[in-house]
């Protein structure tokens, strides 16, 4: 976030305070953070005020109500005797009783010597009048007594949570009970909020009928001040109050008595706390890092919270917060909601295992500004690097060749644009030729990853953004002249704009294939392979034409890795697989009992769903599955041993055969062949068609004949076309054969003649 946003969204943040600070909304949650902010000051009473209870014992002790007051006068002198400094009572003395009760009471009041307060209190006036009327104590009980107020209101949800003190009653200001017990002055109507951190269990309290009989410690009376009330739930004298549930009411002025005795309570406005949340909201907005703003935003309200609690138990100051807590909250919320967006945009623009720019990014920096064009570097056999190194250190690998493609790409941004694809803007397309160079001479050094040396190389492709105003297309086609520039082995290749063509015309059989497949234009050719024992077809290779209906016949290399790299290669596999069943099914009735073999690409051995499709398939149709085959190329097997070897071993299961197809032109080693759950192996063309002239190549296949009988496979030999080459393979004891010289590949029609012919004389 820059720094002009984050003013923008301080100057949010003090507007939401203000305008929450000026309405005043937030009462209820004011009311619970003062609430916990009395929890966690939550202390004791200073033990300076006793309670003296007018209890259930004490009620039950006397039996009758009102009291004689002579029970009173007792109790001032067992309290005079004591030595307690002050005696108060919150006991309603308004009304005349026995008139000896009320002299003895008066005479209590005057040996106490001005030690005593009585109240006063205002209440409704009763008898149909409107409006209130002030109660004071009798007149002989005044003359020797000081009078205090202990009227208190509570708030409109039935809650004590303020005491006055000063109030007037009779036209006169007086002090209210809590005020003259602390000895503080202040005006009449003034109140304050009482510190309900206290805890109401620590005030010593003591039974009336105790302290009226001198059955109590006259040395914990000594010096204190006595307030004397009811306790009695039955007396009716008991409210809630925040913190401690409902309390009576003589408790509620010990505690507002305790809350001026440590100092006047002082409330200040929410301007203050506002102006400290804006210094934390500011201090939100300029962390960099995710685990600091979440901090920050954790720590904020609660340096707050308890700067203001602080405050309050410190200074008897109390704020309201809740304007500094939503000023707060939008900092949190702006600089989280701002940080998601950033990491939403670099998500969307940075490779998620390298961190390297991605092709997002690319597209951005390209309609940002201008280039000669855009570098593709592909790594080749990218896959054997996953499955040899695992992803850790594949990643690892990608930022070690983005280092070094750093070197010559001018001091620009390297982008990973696909798993195996760098990229890079070039801006002189007149020096890039000599650039790459360097570049490809210095991926002839190993790089090293985790103490490994691994061999890389690179294919590159440049497309010229003048060629092309689609950015897309631009990247495209450096793509595509780098995958040229790995299938030709030329290193590097320039895009050309003659190259769209072709690429046309691919994509155009690409949609045309799955159309192919339901009018019947993928047809399935059979070609033959001769048992050399018994001189009879014994099996067939199923191959696969496309009869375009205005391209004619396409050879299979025309759509086949077109249907591998587009991920139609499954559809197309299963279709020839079912045309194959059928044929079968049909040679067997006309009493032909053949095998028959069809090729699988290396990507489906490694698709579970293809190999459950493939087990319905051949479940489905009741065929016996040893006469099918399943034929996989060498760099197939050799690209994924482990998977392969899996994949394979379930079709074992069904009872197909697996045959390794085009053997000796990959870098298959024994310990695979001895793995793979093979059944055959199939010399490729390039070895057999002149073994019986070139010694080199006898040797080859006479070898691997005899290297495959000795692990118990068939072996089959491609490209047969003259009859000298078959009588060599009779003669090192090749198992079968395949080629023009036995058929070309034909319909299934047509194969039943060559089922019933012999060949013993074909060599």
């Amino acid at each position: 976030m820059n720094r002009h946003r984050r003013f923008i969204v301080l100057a949010s943040c003090c507007l939401v305070g203000m305008l929450a600070g000026s309405s005043g909304i937030g009462t209820g949650l004011e009311r619970s953070l003062r609430q916990i902010g009395w929890q966690v000051r939550d202390h004791g009473a200073s033990g300076q005020i006793h309670i003296v209870e007018i209890d259930a014992r004490s009620i039950g002790a006397i039996n009758r109500w009102p009291w004689p007051r002579s029970n009173y006068a007792q109790l001032i002198d067992r309290l005079r005797a004591a030595g307690a400094a002050q005696i108060v009572f919150d006991v309603d003395f308004s009304s005349r009783s026995d008139p000896e009760q009320d002299r003895a009471f008066a005479a209590s009041l005057q040996r106490a010597g001005g030690k005593v307060v009585l109240p006063t209190f205002g209440q409704q006036a009763g008898g149909g009048r409107e409006g209130w009327t002030d109660s004071l104590p009798i007149p002989e009980l005044r003359e020797h007594a000081t009078l205090a107020a202990v009227s208190i209101v509570a708030d409109a949800d039935g809650h004590v949570r303020r005491a006055p003190i000063g109030t007037m009653t009779d036209g006169v200001p007086r002090p209210s009970l809590s005020a003259m017990m602390a000895s503080v002055n202040g005006a009449a109507e003034q109140d304050f909020p009482i510190d309900f951190a206290i805890d109401p269990a620590t005030i010593p309290r003591h039974s009336f009928i105790e302290v009226r009989d001198g059955t109590f410690d006259h040395a914990a009376i000594a010096g204190k001040i006595v307030l004397i009330g009811a306790t009695a739930v039955e007396m009716g004298d008991r409210y809630p109050v925040p913190n401690h549930g409902v309390v009576p009411g003589v408790v509620i002025q010990a505690l507002a008595a305790e809350t001026l005795a440590s100092g006047v309570p002082h409330e200040g406005r929410w301007q203050l706390p506002l102006l400290l949340s804006l210094g934390l909201c500011w201090f939100i907005l300029v962390q960099s890092t995710r685990l600091k703003l979440g901090a920050c935003i954790a720590a904020a309200p609660v340096i707050l919270f308890a700067s203001t609690t602080l405050a309050d138990g410190m200074g008897h100051w109390s704020f309201p917060i809740v304007p500094a807590l939503l000023a707060i909250a939008v900092a949190a919320l702006a600089a989280s909601g701002m940080r998601m967006i950033a990491a939403a945009k670099y998500r969307r623009s940075h490779d998620t295992e390298t961190g390297l720019p991605n092709r997002n990014a690319l597209r951005e920096a390209m309609q940002t500004y201008g280039g000669a064009g855009v570098v593709a570097a592909r790594i080749a056999d990218f896959d054997k690097l996953v499955a040899g190194l695992g992803d850790a250190a594949t990643t690892e690998l990608v930022r070690r060749i983005r280092d070094r493609i750093s070197l010559v790409a001018e001091g620009s941004t390297i982008y990973r644009i696909e798993d195996r694809v760098l990229a890079w803007r070039s801006y002189d397309e007149e020096q890039l030729e000599t650039r790459l160079g360097p570049l490809r001479t210095a991926m002839l050094s190993p790089v090293e990853v985790n103490g490994r040396r691994v061999d890389v190389t690179l294919a590159l492709g440049f497309a010229a953004e003048a060629q092309e105003s689609r950015i897309d297309r631009i990247v495209a086609h450096a793509t595509l002249a780098a995958d040229r520039a790995l299938v030709n082995g030329t290193g590097w290749h320039f895009h050309d704009a003659g190259e769209d063509e072709a690429v046309d015309r691919e994509l155009s059989l690409l949609g045309e294939l799955d159309d192919a497949l339901g009018r019947g234009e993928i047809q399935v050719l059979y070609q033959p392979k001769l048992d050399l024992k018994t001189d009879r077809i014994t099996s067939v290779e199923a191959l696969v034409r496309w009869h375009h209906p205005t391209r004619g016949f396409l050879r299979p290399d025309l759509f086949i890795p077109l249907a591998e790299r587009n991920d139609r290669i499954a559809g197309l596999t299963l279709h020839v697989l079912q045309q194959t069943i059928s044929d079968l099914q049909l040679w067997k009735s006309s009493g032909h009992s053949i095998t028959g073999a069809v090729n699988l690409s290396a990507k489906l051995l490694i698709s579970a769903e293809f190999i459950e499709k493939l087990r319905e398939l051949v479940e489905r149709s009741g065929i016996a599955p040893d006469v099918l085959t399943f034929e996989i190329t060498e760099s197939a097997a050799m690209s994924d041993p482990a998977g392969a070897a899996e994949a394979l071993a379930s079709f074992k299961q069904l009872g197909i055969a697996i045959s390794m197809d085009d053997y000796g032109t990959g870098q298959s080693t024994l310990n695979y062949l001895k793995e793979l759950p093979l059944d055959e192996l199939k010399i490729d063309r390039s070895f057999v068609q002149y073994a019986h002239e070139n010694r080199g190549d006898g040797v080859l296949v006479r070898s691997t004949v005899n290297l495959a009988h000795e692990l118990g496979l068939k072996v089959v030999a491609e490209g047969v076309e003259d009859a000298p080459c078959l009588a060599f393979l009779r003669s090192i004891g090749c198992d079968m054969v395949q080629g023009y010289l036995v058929s070309k590949p034909v319909p299934a029609g047509e194969l039943v003649d060559l089922l019933t012919r012999s060949f013993q004389d074909a060599a």
